[in-house]
């Protein structure tokens, strides 16, 4: 098992619980991003730097994700991508991308980037808050402790 981190967009209290629980777990993580991400000397925290582009940090991810790995994205195309790859995708917030909720994610993100770009004015995305970092916390733990069960 390995954890993604589609870094360009994580928040810093995100990247922090996910590097304690690398250390704490031994667990290979790979930060992503188009930029220099800043992370602390460690066997199991890594960074990738690709070059600049949309969607290039997902293309890297996507290729390179197997099952059972876990991602964290805010992605939502790059999470349909995934779940059926069978890896675990869960967003900053919280949210697990399951195969039984990914297809309406999809639509209805396209829904919206759709009206975006006839013009229609749409609220951005709310701030991210404790609540957002507790879920991601609760969801992030119950998957590690999931994925490192023995069959």
């Amino acid at each position: 098992m390995k954890i993604w981190v589609d870094a360009d967009a994580c928040p810093g209290e995100i990247k922090d619980i996910i590097i304690r629980a690398a250390h704490k777990r031994c667990i290979e993580t790979i930060f992503v991003s188009n930029k220099v991400i800043s992370t602390p000397d460690s066997p199991f925290i890594h960074t990738v730097k690709v070059s600049q582009g949309s969607d290039v940090a997902d293309a890297y991810i996507a290729e390179r994700a197997e099952k059972k790995d876990i991602v964290i994205t805010q992605d939502i195309p790059l999470a349909a991508i995934l779940v059926p790859k069978e890896a675990v995708v869960i967003s900053v917030h919280g949210v697990l991308f399951t195969p039984n909720n990914i297809g309406e994610r999809l639509s209805v993100r396209n829904f919206m980037h759709e009206l975006r770009s006839t013009g229609v004015q749409t609220s951005g995305p709310k701030p991210f808050s404790n609540k957002d970092k507790q879920n991601f916390a609760n969801t992030f733990d119950q998957q590690l402790v999931k994925l490192s069960k023995p069959l």
